[in-house]
């Protein structure tokens, strides 16, 4: 037995069965208990807390856990909790983050010291830390997976610089205290009773500011009035109402003594935010955007991380920024898809939003031009309340909203079958002696999606079986999917060479509109158009065709807006169709003019009548509540949690088989996933997707089965591919 080496850190290797230290191991390796004075070799270890738990960025399942390792003396100082670190596991090293510092060690193993200390700045806070294990639990994932999104890779020279304006106090003592003020005490520019006055049309919106300025954390779910705010200066209003009733909010609670977080859906919306923040005063805003590049991200992630910011705004990857003194988390647009994370363990901008919240002890607001049945869900359990204008308010500051169906344009004649009926081209002329006027559809290109002229089978590539669309109008087809032009193609149903159009996109519309307006500046807004996303537009007449969620702000705000294509809005097969389609609308609603002033907005098609007569009532809140009561008697989520696991068959087999909440009630599948795209090197066989929905109350402890089973897969080295996703998009 002399000959057996002696493990080092057998924990490190996921190994519990690998016996401990010899006996006559050397003096001053550390064991179980509290570390000896000396580490291997004749580097000394640290005389107090020299024992480092530290977070490893490690991929598989079963290795998410935190180790410990020994601190040098020479990392005694700079090996605080929140700092990068590199140690060794196994024969690699691995990045990491120390979480802890202790006197002793579980481990009955020997430990490994660390291998240094990448920076000494604490990136990693204790809150965020917490948050990021919520995140994981709930979502079934691994730490290690959630703090990859929540902290930004180093930038060296960025963290130098914005260490070097930090003062010494500030960098050795961490964050600064967000105010000297107590709550109660306005320390921004102007009077508190003016702050709140963009809330006064709501009921419980004045109640929701008050609550902020005192300190506490109310949380709730609003739907915004549509409209500008009215201008700061003499210039023209170009600023949404929802941003600065948002503004004001977060004046609200910097005024109590907090900070803010703001997350939006796109930078756009960033943008007017920070407009808004500055137009009432709060000019300390730090933006945190993925998209502006490592340097800036990393520059805004530690400003925030240090409280030199009152208010942190930003997209998706804002969630987890390290605001320190947290007293309100806003979320606009939570219907939007952007704010789902496409990364593991997939989690979602409300609900990580919402359990900072509870662990931080933050007020929480939820707001959007319409409201899905997640949001109503948090208002029929009692976790948030609801603010809202009353109808008569509504009805003031709505433009006149009307659905040209076929039914409403019978007795229009042959104008009626034309993608731009009679009725909505006169409200487009009406309009345009006003002012601008908004077009929306549905989608982006030129005809994205095109059928055989003669049977009307849609084409399909002959290599790999994507749709067929065409860019401009002499292109030939090319395939939205690999992106193989078919020049040469034939219909395999009847042989037919010619195309129809099956989807009109935004550049084919701009064409149709610019004949049938001649003289009329035509301008499009999309992530296809030459001039891309536009963020605002003048008030001078123009057709402004935009896809949904890229229209500009006009200034003053639009006569009217038409939004065509209704039926292709409505006609997907996802739970959340019909509130995906109304939150679309009422967002393009909302930049025109009141009914009183002459705005109208026009809904052109068939579309599904449950949106429709919402929209028409300015009723998001009705929808939403119908859907959730239809939901919780079909026993579909929110009303219960839902897990999808998808991958090869056996893989999924396997993993759902450990399940112990898994049965012939609670176990929906496996079915095959015909149209998904073939993964590379993958094998022949499709994919299948197996659900799992349980009762609410069990839905934590489906998580952690699921995540108890993708360990033993790591463990186990098992073949194939599978993914777990809690809460999967598709059937929320």
């Amino acid at each position: 037995m002399s000959d057996i080496p002696e493990p080092e850190q057998p924990a490190l290797l996921g190994l519990d069965d690998v016996p401990g230290p010899r006996k006559d191991a050397p003096k001053g390796r550390a064991r179980s208990g509290r570390p000896g004075k000396a580490a291997l070799g004749t580097t000394p270890v640290a005389d107090e807390l020299p024992v480092a738990r530290v977070v490893l960025d490690l991929q598989p399942a079963h290795l998410d856990r935190p180790y410990d390792y020994l601190v040098p003396a020479p990392m005694a100082d700079d090996a605080r909790p929140g700092v990068r670190v590199r140690a060794r596991f196994g024969p690699q090293e691995v990045a990491g983050y120390v979480v802890e510092r202790r006197e002793t060690s579980d481990h009955d193993g020997r430990l490994v010291p660390l291998k240094r200390v990448v920076s000494a700045d604490p990136v990693l806070s204790e809150a965020v830390l917490r948050l990021a294990r919520a995140v994981a639990d709930r979502y079934a994932g691994t730490l290690a997976d959630v703090l990859r999104l929540a902290v930004p890779p180093r930038h060296a020279r960025v963290e130098k610089e914005v260490l070097a304006g930090l003062g010494a106090d500030d960098a050795e003592d961490g964050p600064a205290a967000a105010s000297d003020a107590g709550p109660g005490t306005d320390t921004v520019s102007g009077a508190l009773p003016g702050a709140v006055s963009a809330w006064s049309a709501y009921l419980g919106g004045e109640a929701f500011c008050r609550h902020l300025l005192a300190g506490e954390a109310p949380r709730a779910v609003w739907t915004p009035l549509p409209g500008l705010a009215p201008p700061a200066g003499d210039g023209p209003a170009h600023v949404p109402h929802w941003a600065a009733a948002v503004a004001e909010a977060a004046r609200a609670t910097i005024a109590g003594g907090r900070r803010v977080l703001i997350v939006a859906p796109d930078a756009r919306d960033v943008e007017r935010v920070v407009t808004a923040l500055g137009e009432a005063g709060v000019d300390d805003v730090v933006r945190l955007l993925a998209d502006d590049g490592p340097a800036p991200r990393y520059r805004a992630f530690l400003r925030a991380r240090h409280g030199l910011a009152d208010v942190v705004v930003g997209t998706r990857a804002a969630m987890f920024a390290p605001v320190p003194d947290l007293g309100l988390v806003v979320l606009w647009g939570d219907g939007e898809d952007t704010l789902a994370e496409p990364h593991a363990p997939y989690p979602h901008a409300r609900d990580v939003l919402a359990l900072r919240s509870d662990l931080e002890g933050a007020a929480y607001l939820l707001a959007s031009p319409g409201r899905t049945v997640q949001a109503q869900a948090l208002l029929a359990s009692g976790w948030a309340r609801e603010i809202a204008a009353p109808r008569d308010v509504v009805r003031a500051r709505a433009p006149r909203v009307r659905a040209l169906t076929s039914v409403e344009l019978a007795a229009e004649g042959p104008g009626a079958a034309a993608r731009l009926p009679t009725a909505a081209w006169r409200a487009a002329r009406d309009g345009l002696a006003r002012g601008p006027v908004l077009v929306q559809v549905p989608r982006t290109g030129y005809l994205p999606v095109v059928a055989c002229a003669r049977c009307r089978t849609a084409a399909r590539c002959a290599a790999c079986h994507g749709p067929l669309g065409m860019t401009r109008p002499t292109a030939a087809p090319q395939c939205s999917w690999c992106g193989r032009l078919a020049g040469g193609w034939r219909c395999d149903e009847c042989g037919d060479t010619r195309l129809r159009a099956v989807r009109v996109g935004s550049d084919r519309t701009a064409e149709e509109l610019g004949r049938a307006f001649p003289g009329t500046t035509v301008r499009v807004s999309a992530s296809s158009a030459p001039g891309g996303v536009l963020d605002r537009v003048g008030a001078q007449p123009a057709l402004v065709v935009a896809t949904p969620g890229a229209e500009p702000v006009a200034d003053g705000g639009y006569a009217a807006a038409l939004l065509l294509d209704a039926a292709v809005s409505t006609a997907g097969t996802g739970l959340a169709t019909a509130t995906e389609a109304l939150h679309r609308w009422l967002a393009a609603a909302a930049l025109v003019h009141p009914a009183h002033a002459g705005g109208q907005v026009l809904l052109v098609g068939d579309a599904a009548p449950t949106p429709t007569g919402a929209l028409v009532r300015y009723d998001p809140a009705g929808l939403a509540d119908r859907e959730l009561t239809e939901r919780r008697e079909l026993d579909l989520p929110p009303a219960v949690r839902v897990a999808a696991v998808t991958g090869d068959r056996q893989a999924v087999d396997a993993v759902v088989a450990r399940v112990g909440l898994a049965g012939p009630d609670t176990v929906l599948g496996p079915v095959e996933l015909p149209d998904a795209e073939p993964r590379r090197g993958a094998t022949l066989d499709p994919q299948v997707r197996a659900v799992l929905r349980v009762p609410l109350a069990q839905g934590a402890e489906l998580a952690a089965q699921l995540r108890a089973s993708l360990a033993v897969r790591s463990a186990r080295r098992e073949g194939g591919t599978v993914r777990v996703q809690v809460d999967p998009k598709e059937m929320l």
